[in-house]
């Protein structure tokens, strides 16, 4: 039995609540269960100095988590003077993974910052956050078709993700802060509507776990990114 009650396959309840800032291109709130996330998508004409010159867009990250977002209250990092190991890790995560559904020479050259902030924290925030993220993009991006700054859509089919593992020896989909902690293997995965990868996290904690439970958990994600798409569909298409 899960502590949440849910099925082994069951996603937490998904809500995504678009046009949340007054200001930002694009924006929304995603809720996963318990995880909340805010998510901004800024147009910038600048580029970074590698991409200056080539004609190419580019897509960027920044990913913080409040101070109360967990039960203890954590330092928040701008004090601290940089990013830890994780934000800078989970920063490029965001980055990469949109940035797999973008054609950057459609995009032309201008840079989109996707700002993901945790809110509240129960387990999968860089899930939440690559899932939310892509939807600030698609609606920067239509801002951008609205107003013919662009002739033509660079962006693919839709990106998301969604975390999976073994909790008490079962393959489990989605996994809150209680089975993320105790959890065996904890996987992430990053997918497209259609079903191609992005990228794979999946690590064992203290055992080794075996090729059929590989795909197993990649097939649990593979329904969990349906769900997830398919919420995402509604969001920019109401």
């Amino acid at each position: 039995m899960r502590p949440s009650g849910r099925q082994l396959d069951e996603m937490r309840t998904i809500s995504i609540d678009t046009a949340v800032s007054k200001h930002a291109e694009g924006s929304c709130l995603i809720r996963v269960g318990n995880t909340h996330v805010f998510c901004t998508a800024t147009v910038d004409s600048r580029v970074p100095p590698f991409i200056k010159g080539t004609g190419q867009g580019w897509v960027t990250a920044e990913y913080a988590m409040l101070p109360r977002a967990t039960d203890i209250r954590t330092r928040r990092e701008s004090t601290a003077g940089k990013p830890s190991g994780r934000t800078v890790e989970i920063q490029r995560l965001i980055g990469r993974s949109l940035r797999a559904s973008l054609d950057r020479n459609i995009l032309g050259e201008r840079q989109i910052i996707i700002d993901c902030d945790v809110l509240q924290a129960d387990g999968g925030t860089r899930c939440a956050a690559i899932s939310g993220g892509w939807v600030a993009l698609r609606l920067a991006i239509t801002h951008l078709l609205d107003r013919a700054l662009l002739q033509h859509d660079p962006l693919g089919a839709p990106v998301a993700a969604v975390s999976c593992g073994i909790y008490a020896g079962q393959p489990v989909l989605d996994l809150d802060y209680a089975e993320d902690a105790e959890a065996g293997v904890d996987a992430n995965l990053v997918m497209s509507k259609n079903g191609d990868l992005v990228e794979v996290q999946m690590s064992a904690e203290g055992a080794t776990y075996s090729r059929d439970e590989m795909n197993h958990l990649v097939t649990l994600a593979e329904k969990g990114i349906e769900v997830l798409t398919t919420a995402q569909d509604a969001a920019v298409h109401p």
